[in-house]
């Protein structure tokens, strides 16, 4: 009876652990803006990763390079994107969280469909399209043209294995 007792006791210990694990876990991998990033197209725990490595999911955060946001976007880009997919931009700023992760997902869009291989477009959403277009065309850093086998920016090398880590804790916890 006392293995019983006992048993039960460990198990629901056990059971209240794991919830409290969890429930940080979402907590730290959170999903803002779901409906938005749910359908723009592409898969969400990339999008979510990218948050989670550009602002910490900070809507009001500003880079010293001067981006803006969740998605932490130059007003540039976010120019380049407004007249790419026509977006009405009326009244919106970077800072409008909606209207950011509506630009970043576009912009992580357009990225894959410039770049098919999807951590060359994640390099280029840090390192910007122009320097990855450059590394394609180095025998240094790419030997196909479409996939780099080295990326010369250690910054952009820690934040592709940081959009990473993220991206498959994202696709854990949530597929």
């Amino acid at each position: 009876m006392k293995v019983v007792y006992r048993m039960t006791v460990f198990l629901a210990t056990l059971s209240i652990a794991l919830a409290s694990v969890l429930l940080i876990l979402h907590r730290l991998y959170r999903r803002p803006y779901r409906d938005i990033v749910e359908q723009c197209g592409v898969e969400p725990a990339l999008i979510y990763a990218i948050m989670k490595a550009e602002s910490g999911f900070d809507e009001s955060a500003v880079s010293k390079s001067g981006a803006i946001g969740l998605m932490q976007l130059m007003p540039s880009t976010a120019e380049f994107v407004g007249v790419k997919y026509a977006l009405d931009r009326q009244g919106r700023t970077l800072y409008d969280g909606r209207y950011n992760v509506t630009v970043g997902c576009l912009y992580v869009k357009y990225l894959l469909e410039r770049f098919p291989d999807e951590r060359t477009a994640v390099c280029a959403y840090n390192a910007g399209e122009g320097n990855v277009s450059a590394w394609l065309r180095d025998p240094t850093y790419s030997d196909d043209g479409v996939t780099l086998q080295s990326i010369p920016y250690a910054e952009t090398r820690c934040y592709e294995k940081k959009v990473y880590h993220f991206k498959k804790n994202y696709q854990i916890l949530y597929q």
